[in-house]
């Protein structure tokens, strides 16, 4: 598979394979505390490197046959550290053409633009190269970064989705944010 590595204007976004399941890993490590509020509860496996080569993998061989588009984040420059990621996950064809967008950054990488200027970049390539129609963010209404991010890219409101998701042990409302490609 080519190398997928895309820039903005302060970030480099990679596809990674298994060899970087280490600064995968260090990401996870680094930020465990920050992003337990907000993900599904993780067993001690989940901190492993062996883990991340698996998943890495597997992400892989979803990203060939264009089922998923999941891109980490790094700052130009500081490409030895991962600021976070964004997934285009369950990408379905057909009438539907559509996906799921999740994200997550870095506690000290927060507020800073970082994250609305990836998903910008991971929306034109979701839209033009893959030819979606749709994408949903499913965020906790608590959630308010997460919610503004979303705004500012010109997702708009579908409703809430209750007890949705998981989340750190509970199942939680989320709203139901949405992005449509007319020119599809």
């Amino acid at each position: 598979m080519t190398t997928m590595i895309y820039q903005t204007e302060r970030l480099v976004l990679k596809v990674l394979d298994k060899s970087s399941a280490q600064i995968v890993l260090d990401y996870y490590l680094r930020n465990r505390s920050f992003i337990e509020e907000w993900e599904p509860v993780r067993s001690e496996e989940f901190y492993s490197k062996e883990y991340h080569e698996e998943q890495l993998e597997n992400d892989l061989s979803l990203i060939e046959n264009k089922s998923l588009l999941r891109l980490w984040i790094y700052k130009k420059n500081e490409e030895s550290q991962i600021i976070g990621s964004i997934g285009f996950s369950n990408i379905i064809r057909g009438v539907f053409l559509s996906c799921y967008l999740g994200y997550k950054l870095d506690k000290d990488e927060i507020n800073q633009g970082y994250m609305t200027e990836a998903i910008k970049k991971g929306i034109d390539l979701v839209f033009n190269d893959y030819g979606l129609h749709r994408i949903e963010a499913n965020v906790m209404p608590k959630n308010v970064r997460s919610l503004r991010v979303t705004e500012k890219l010109g997702f708009y409101n579908e409703g809430i989705a209750h007890k949705y998701l998981k989340i750190n042990g509970i199942w939680e409302d989320h709203v139901h944010m949405v992005l449509l490609n007319d020119n599809v």
